[in-house]
């Protein structure tokens, strides 16, 4: 039986996957959790019918959105990761030996156990000892979380829809804002620039509402159907100046200074969208 999954980002347009097999379905409190095991991309993450990463390519999401921000900062040591229970996110951030703390918000602890038991690559960083891991709402913890306690914030969720609709408001991200010390620079996915232009418009103003140096970046993501967009909301330092130290490069597999410098050069048509 030829056997496929789609995903549409529009209604004329999807991505499809041939799948070899179905490994795990289950509903949590939250959503719908599916591992579907493709024949060309590796195991592929569902949640509530949406592609989370897939094992071939899931690096490029990753890494784009850790390093850049923790390498914009020169002495990162307080992390919060909102969201991002598949652990990749984590397993990035513990590549920075300077790190202290990692704190990381997970609504939904079945996306934490799926992760381990079925992609123990991405959920290395789980084993950290500098990780603690917060089983809660990532609104409510940022509306209650204490000013000037992180260096970096990274919000690493799902789109715009059920518990995680709450992560792309302006309200959440000056709790962000208030959470980060003087210096502190928060970064969070936000969408893909080709089917949610209004998104990454709305939440790129929300930026420079908020900090003096706002920024978008891209990343080329083949399971989100191409190029991927992230915004950067710094207080003191321009990330389009590259990294401000030294990074061991072995293991990674698509961050590179270049990289990082290049990601901020934006294509015509997302800087007329974007008034820049």
């Amino acid at each position: 039986m030829d056997l496929w999954y789609m995903e549409k980002f529009s209604e004329n347009w999807g991505l499809s996957f041939r799948i070899k097999r179905g490994i795990y379905s289950a509903c949590s409190d939250y959503q719908r959790i599916d591992v579907l095991e493709t024949e060309e991309f590796g195991k592929l993450l569902l949640l509530d019918a949406a592609i989370m990463f897939t094992e071939r390519d899931e690096f490029t999401y990753h890494e784009m959105l850790v390093h850049v921000p923790l390498l914009t900062h020169p002495s990162p040591k307080k992390i919060l990761v909102i969201g991002g229970g598949d652990g990749g996110t984590l397993r990035e951030i513990t590549r920075h030996p300077q790190v202290e703390e990692i704190v990381q918000v997970e609504i939904d602890q079945e996306v934490i156990r799926v992760s381990k038991e079925f992609f123990p690559q991405l959920a290395s960083g789980f084993s950290d000892p500098r990780v603690k891991i917060e089983v809660a709402d990532g609104i409510k913890y940022m509306a209650q979380c204490p000013p000037d306690t992180y260096d970096v914030i990274l919000v690493d969720s799902t789109d715009p829809k059920g518990p995680a609709e709450g992560l792309f408001t302006h309200q959440f991200y000056a709790h962000c804002h208030r959470a980060l010390k003087d210096d502190g620079i928060l970064t969070v996915q936000s969408g893909s620039p080709y089917f949610q232009q209004d998104l990454l418009a709305r939440v790129h103003q929300a930026f420079k509402d908020l900090f003096p140096i706002a920024k978008i970046y891209l990343s080329g993501v083949i399971s989100y159907g191409g190029l991927w967009a992230f915004s950067l909301g710094s207080k003191r330092y321009d990330p389009t100046r590259g990294p401000a130290r030294d990074f061991p490069m072995e293991g990674l597999r698509y961050y590179t200074p270049q990289i990082h410098k290049g990601a901020f050069i934006l294509p015509k048509y997302l800087e007329e969208l974007l008034g820049l």
